[in-house]
């Protein structure tokens, strides 16, 4: 006969850390029971109502059924094997031992700390919804179905990490995704066996077809209204466990460049913010270049007037051009990263005073010029206007600014054709990144770098081959 003494032994022997708790007790009739659960990351409150206090109704001759049906908890299932308790103990359930049975209950009383759902920071937005993703995989799922709650949107949820036994579920409209892509998305995160996953980036980056590649190849979102308008484009969600961001594919590099608000103000405003960001992009990664190029090989190319004041400002400078620009550039890097890493208050005072402090006193000095620290703050600006691809931008700044510097036009030029060429042939799952622009699908064009009208928009992208194209049918009166 198995004794509930055994039972737990058995438990406590591969569960031997000090904040795995065992909460023995008795039923009226003398019935002993003992619950299990790891401290911190359960409701000690709902075991007491949902377990411990309908038990105590239990007889000494109530089979395991008989308990079962006298438990009030609605997420329950029941266990046999040792491994799956100390499983489902790992991950926030609370596991019911009764003894004389060798099988036991697992009820649901997870409970782990987490924050409540507010606005994301990187995704601020003035007009439209205001709720973003929080790390609690159930209660982003939740602000998912709450958006979309058609019988067509589809779950399916596995774990991933050998250690971390992360929850990841992969979310898609029936009909609309490509057919196939959510399994062969599944079997790819499911082939790398990996310890641990902390975050969705080690999803994406386990999802990825070209690991190395200097762009990202999965989509983004912090903001329930955004991903559950790609899911009803015809793309597949990747939801993670842990992590407040979100993944989408296929990707295309054209959606960084639409904002939050896109789709909430007027087409014409849109449009104009749009090309702004692609604007900005070219400066930023540019304008350094160009600015070393005209000095030590086409100096022709600047107007007389601004000629005349660059010179003046860079008489007498010990560095070259090229030289001074990198100094610069490294010294707003480390600016920029002592910030973020120190203390939130003390981090702005950093970023703020060494900017004004460095910059007055490296001028003064004759370190570096007026012109390279307008340049460069102007180019960290324009980065940031596009805020998902900064860390891919400023690697390509960086290597602009060393062909630039070695080669000059011609470096410009032969990197251009390079970079051109690489993300034409990037793909993120059959579908071109830089579509809708190469292949060109002119349809698509109407919400790419221009932001046409609802009603042109009444199909869904054709480069995303849904089964089902109309989204909105047009009012015929």
């Amino acid at each position: 006969m198995i004794t509930l003494e055994k039972s737990v032994k058995a438990i406590k022997d591969i569960l031997k850390s000090e904040d795995i708790l065992t909460f023995e007790f008795t039923s009226e009739e003398g019935k002993k029971f003992a619950v299990i659960y790891a401290d911190g990351i359960v409701d000690k409150q709902q075991i007491g109502e949902l377990v411990v206090k309908p038990l105590n109704r239990a007889k000494t001759d109530d089979k395991f059924e008989d308990i079962k049906l006298l438990l009030a908890s609605p997420e329950l299932k029941e266990g046999s094997k040792t491994a799956d308790a100390v499983k489902e103990i790992s991950g926030g359930n609370a596991v019911l031992l009764i003894d004389g049975e060798k099988d036991f209950l697992i009820v649901g009383v997870k409970c782990p700390p987490m924050r409540s759902v507010a606005e994301p920071p990187t995704q601020v937005a003035v007009h439209g919804p205001r709720e973003g993703f929080i790390e609690d995989i159930k209660i982003n799922l939740g602000l998912i179905r709450k958006r979309i709650k058609t019988d067509k949107l589809q779950v399916k949820s596995f774990s991933v990490g050998e250690k971390s036994d992360t929850a990841v579920a992969i979310v898609y409209i029936e009909g609309l995704c490509p057919k196939g892509l959510p399994e062969k998305i599944e079997k790819q995160i499911k082939e790398n066996k990996i310890d641990i996953v902390p975050d969705s980036s080690y999803v994406s980056q386990l999802m990825a077809r070209r690991p190395r590649s200097l762009f990202k190849q999965c989509g983004t979102a912090e903001k329930p209204d955004i991903f559950c308008a790609k899911i009803c484009e015809g793309r597949v969600g990747i939801v993670v466990d842990g992590s407040p961001i979100c993944l989408t594919v296929p990707y295309m590099l054209v959606e960084d460049f639409q904002s939050v608000e896109d789709y909430y103000i007027t087409s014409y405003r849109a449009t104009t913010l749009r090309i702004l960001r692609i604007l900005s992009i070219v400066i930023g990664i540019f304008l350094p270049a160009l600015y070393i190029t005209a000095q030590l090989f086409k100096i022709q190319i600047i107007p007389f007037q601004l000629l005349l004041k660059i010179s003046s400002s860079v008489a007498g400078l010990a560095l070259s051009p090229s030289v001074e620009m990198f100094l610069t550039l490294f010294v707003l890097e480390v600016l920029n990263e002592a910030s973020i890493r120190m203390p939130k208050y003390v981090g702005l005072a950093l970023s703020v005073v060494g900017a004004l402090v460095l910059g007055d006193t490296a001028v003064k000095a004759g370190v570096i010029s007026t012109p390279a620290i307008i340049i460069i703050a102007f180019s960290a600006i324009c980065l940031y206007t596009v805020p998902n691809n900064v860390e891919t931008t400023t690697t390509l700044r960086w290597m602009f600014l060393i062909v630039a510097g070695s080669l000059g036009p011609f470096g410009i030029v032969l990197l251009s054709a390079y970079v051109i060429c690489y993300i034409v042939s990037e793909q993120s799952y059959g579908v071109p990144l830089v579509a809708p622009f190469a292949p060109l699908v002119k349809s698509d064009l109407y919400d790419s770098l221009i932001k046409a009208n609802m009603y042109t928009l009444n199909e869904r992208p054709k480069v995303l081959n849904t089964s089902e194209k109309v989204r909105l049918k047009k009012n015929k009166k």
